[in-house]
């Protein structure tokens, strides 16, 4: 049986002696989703760079055997794939300062047009 998960209480005191009130209920009451979020977050980032090992691993094997199997080849290039989508998403919004507060936007206009630019470990599932 897993153990579930156990979240740190935030403590948002600091806030509430400050005078942000408002904030602090905004906090509070998001605190789950917002566990959660950047628990998947995590997840999808360690998927990831254990999928890019991999392919450097098959890509280590095929310029010492010149052959890799299909199986790999699949993997390899939805992973130089997934690579490419994060630096298409990623370098022009830390070169362009204040371009990181237009990812949000972005990424909800692509899937409105059907565009998909999320990394195969970021998918809803």
């Amino acid at each position: 049986m897993p153990k579930e998960k156990q979240f740190k209480k935030i403590d948002v005191t600091l806030f509430e002696n400050n005078g942000n009130k408002e904030f602090a209920q905004i906090i509070q009451k998001n605190k789950l989703r917002a566990n959660k979020a950047l628990s998947d977050f995590l997840v999808g980032v360690k998927n990831e760079a254990m999928d890019t090992k991999e392919a450097s691993r098959i890509i280590l094997k095929f310029v010492i055997q010149q052959k890799i199997s299909k199986k790999e080849e699949k993997h390899l290039k939805t992973q130089v794939y997934d690579i490419f989508k994060i630096l298409g998403i990623g370098v022009p919004f830390m070169i362009i300062p204040g371009a990181t507060l237009l990812i949000p936007f972005i990424l909800k206009a692509a899937e409105k047009k059907g565009i998909n630019i999320y990394p195969s470990n970021f998918k809803n599932k």
